[in-house]
């Protein structure tokens, strides 16, 4: 590293430093926001969305080089507008201290549980949702009542500059603050001693986040994908399945951390399932290169890693078919076709990396119990889907298998359902954020032991076996003994 980059690096690191000294004296200045303060901030942030709603939307077409308005509006905008009138409407339920059972040896006191802002929340931001995935944990972060860094994804810059106006417009710098920058301010901006972190990103970089919050014990929240599988039972018609996944993989171009990330499907169904996949798809999608409708692939560099996870594919056996109605040529575009993938085998890449791409690899199957070890016996994903309309098999795949969600005859959607936790488990991530959860996640619950003027303890103590200990010690092991 030379001289001019240490420089450059260490002014990141107190320029950060600064932001984070300031909003962290403002908020020890005001520690408990009223419900009234915190839903302000929220209603602020609605109006700041609705306010620049079409630039925000031109801005990540703008970063992705092309992708649907439509598509930005209903997966990034409208969730984040849900989100916030959720925790509105909530929000003076869920800051209510909660009374708790007093155990004997504390006779005379009364227990609860007080919910209490963390301080200042640091929140890392990806690229293939960049609105969504910074603004929703921000909400949850106000409803908290804490104040909030947010660092914007270097590959979605247009966004990451709106996104700052937006915020510095609405909000003061004391309130929410957004960094945008490179790799070097992401490193950084991981460092600072947060009360509370949120990455939203690969495994990989999820394990060096971990890493460098450990070093200020700062508690973390890891949305980190995964292969996310889909298993078709054998008496699901193909056709539906094939129509609902083929939505849900569309979308984004497949560039979704909870996007289907390989279909496993009955043996003597997999032609028939490629064939409907196909026909749906391209009933979606009837072109591609041009169509405003199919989203491009983030950067050149992305198409590239695909193309090759492909190339390694067919290298070792697998048969591709690239689903490209129009039969156009994409030269000079960031558009890649979807593609399916049969016969596959563990050692391609398409089978051991998360996707987040147009690919689809197909998993034959013989038993529903061979699917689920299969499931099993890999990383536990950020979310499972399962095709079936028979609830107990349903239930069987619910306690059998491990995922940060799931979906029964449907994909995706889970994510949009604000009364219900969103996140990973192990490799997929960790902690949760939508809703209640979300509140929660963002608060110090704190037990509280309040004591009146009578003082119990006094009639029990050394020294030890007096006659007020000698009952009290008895009537417990008498209670303790009929349980």
């Amino acid at each position: 590293m030379s001289a001019l980059n240490t420089i450059e690096i260490n002014h990141i690191e107190n320029e950060l430093r600064a932001s984070l000294t300031k909003i962290r004296a403002a908020y020890k200045r005001h520690p408990a926001p009223s419900a009234k303060e915190r839903i302000d901030r929220l209603d602020r942030l609605h109006t700041a969305i609705l306010e620049y709603k079409d630039r925000l939307i031109e801005a990540v077409d703008q970063d992705f080089n092309g992708r649907a308005g439509a598509e930005t509006l209903m997966i990034e905008l409208l969730p984040v507008l849900e989100g916030i009138q959720y925790n509105k409407k909530h929000l003076r339920k869920w800051m209510k201290q909660s009374t708790r059972h007093t155990p004997l040896m504390l006779f005379g006191a009364k227990t609860k549980v007080h919910y209490q802002p963390l301080g200042v929340i640091g929140i890392v931001v990806p690229w293939n949702f960049p609105v969504f995935l910074g603004l929703s944990p921000l909400a949850g972060a106000f409803a908290a009542g804490n104040r909030a860094m947010m660092k914007t994804s270097e590959f979605a810059p247009k966004t990451g500059e709106l996104l700052k106006e937006m915020i510095s417009k609405h909000f003061s710098d004391e309130e929410a603050i957004v960094v945008n920058g490179g790799v070097e301010v992401a490193t950084e901006f991981t460092k600072l001693p947060f009360d509370h972190l949120v990455f939203t990103g690969s495994t990989q970089v999820g394990r060096i986040v971990m890493h460098a919050a450990a070093d200020n014990l700062t508690p973390v929240t890891l949305e980190l994908g995964g292969k996310s599988p889909a298993i078709i039972h054998e008496s699901f018609p193909i056709e539906e399945a094939a129509k609902r996944i083929a939505f849900g993989k569309g979308l984004n171009a497949g560039q979704v951390c909870v996007s289907p990330d390989y279909i496993m499907v009955p043996h003597a169904k997999v032609n028939a399932f490629v064939d409907a996949f196909i026909n749906s798809f391209t009933k979606h999608y009837p072109s591609l290169e041009r169509n405003p409708d199919y989203t491009s692939i983030i950067t050149e560099r992305q198409r590239e890693r695909l193309l090759d996870n492909i190339q390694d594919a067919q290298e070792k056996g697998a048969k591709v078919v690239t689903i490209n109605p129009a039969n156009e040529t994409f030269a000079g575009s960031r558009k890649l076709p979807m593609h399916i993938v049969t016969n596959v085998a563990g050692n391609m890449r398409v089978m051991k990396e998360e996707i987040f791409g147009p690919i689809l690899p197909i998993v034959p199957y013989d038993t529903l119990d061979e699917a689920i070890a299969y499931v099993n016996d890999r990383d536990r994903p950020l979310a499972l889907y399962y095709f079936d309309w028979d609830k107990g098999r349903a239930e069987k795949i619910l306690e059998e298998t491990h995922s940060g969600g799931v979906c029964i005859n449907e994909v995706m959607t889970h994510t949009m359902v604000d009364d219900m936790p969103f996140g990973g488990v192990g490799p997929s991530g960790m902690g949760h954020y939508h809703g209640k959860e979300g509140f929660l996640n963002f608060s110090k619950a704190k037990g509280v032991v309040r004591k009146g003027r009578f003082d119990g303890n006094s009639l029990i103590s050394a020294p030890w076996g007096n006659k007020y200990y000698n009952l009290f010690i008895n009537f417990q092991l008498r209670r303790f003994k009929k349980a």
